[in-house]
């Protein structure tokens, strides 16, 4: 489906947002006691690298020597950036993508737009060549994870296909066990829909095995899927869909909103959705922790945004036609749900 770039859908997106948060964070500060909500998002970084050479990985561009001239203080105004975004919308537990290693994420947490958050950190190294991984940032007073591990996405006919690992993480969220699954999924370029229906294939087994224990699990899969809600990885293999469609046994609570015409990012003039927040029917029932319905957002402040010319109204990337932008954030927007505590 084409989706023409629309500056309109971002800004109506931005005065219902402004409202949502004033509402989700005078909540949360006013509560003395134990939280009954969270905010549960996601954010691609674009390509959260530090200045310091990895042997093992493919980071020469983002080096002081590099293509990209990387240093120390484009490396700190990426830092200030990124966690300007995360300040402004507040999220509880945040999966991120395109980060190199943990020292970016500990930079990042310290910094002092959100330190004061005092954001924890699950994190591994993954295969990725470029030695892109995705992580979960999380404050310890909203969820407490008690199992941490990752699914491995390969190809037996392609077996040299490197790609980021799915993160599963098992923890304590408003008093009730939550399972969250952190993706990126291999990108398009270069036509790898075969490895996404890989991807997707890995992420269903996880959760049926998850599922044939407990057919009540609250189960949360964030990320940047590099699919649209509506392409057959997400449709035909992870069987995820508007809740109303009863032959989805997960439901995309991002659908509805690519229905609208709203995206994550924009290509060619075109929007798509690929940064998605898919939920286990459990999350969706009204009993125990819940979906706050209609409650997924595509996150966006004008800052956030490019003010004039050609590409006016989509996101501020940190190079735009290979120039540093000191004013630019991600490529992506980041989407967020709010769970609540019945």
């Amino acid at each position: 489906m084409k989706r023409k770039t629309n500056f309109a859908p971002v800004k109506n997106t931005l005065i219902v947002l402004l409202f949502l948060l004033l509402d989700f964070t005078f909540s949360i500060a006013q509560q003395n006691t134990k939280p009954s909500q969270a905010i549960v998002g996601f954010y691609n970084l674009e390509n959260l690298f530090d200045t310091i050479n990895d042997p093992k990985t493919i980071d020469e561009e983002y080096l002081p020597e590099g293509a990209n001239n990387w240093t120390d203080e484009r490396y700190a105004i990426k830092l200030a950036n990124m966690s300007k975004v995360i300040a402004s919308f507040y999220p509880d537990i945040l999966g991120v993508s395109e980060i190199e290693n943990r020292k970016v994420l500990e930079d990042l947490v310290a910094h002092p737009n959100i330190a004061s958050k005092r954001y924890q950190i699950i994190h591994f190294d993954m295969t990725d060549d470029r030695g892109v991984d995705v992580a979960l940032l999380y404050r310890a007073s909203v969820f407490k994870p008690f199992s941490i591990k990752k699914l491995v996405i390969k190809n037996p006919e392609e077996p040299n296909f490197k790609t980021r690992d799915i993160l599963w993480v098992k923890g304590l969220c408003l008093g009730d066990t939550l399972h969250v699954a952190v993706n990126h999924w291999p990108s398009r370029r270069g036509g790898k829909e075969d490895m996404r229906l890989i991807a997707a294939a890995v992420l269903r087994k996880a959760v049926d095995s998850v599922l044939a224990i407990n057919p009540k699990a609250n189960i949360v899969m964030l990320g940047d899927f590099n699919d649209d809600p509506n392409n057959r990885s997400i449709k035909k293999i992870l069987l995820a869909g508007d809740d109303a469609q009863k032959k989805h046994t997960l439901v995309n609570t991002a659908e509805p909103t690519f229905k609208k015409g709203y995206g994550t990012l924009s290509f060619n003039g075109a929007w798509n959705l690929f940064d998605q927040i898919i939920i286990s029917k459990a999350l969706n029932d009204q009993s125990g922790i819940d979906y706050s319905p209609e409650s997924f957002t595509v996150y966006v402040q004008r800052w956030m945004l490019v003010e004039s010319g050609k590409y006016k109204g989509t996101p501020s990337r940190t190079f735009s036609s290979g120039v540093f932008n000191p004013e630019g954030y991600s490529d992506h927007l980041p989407v967020f749900i709010l769970l609540k505590k019945y």
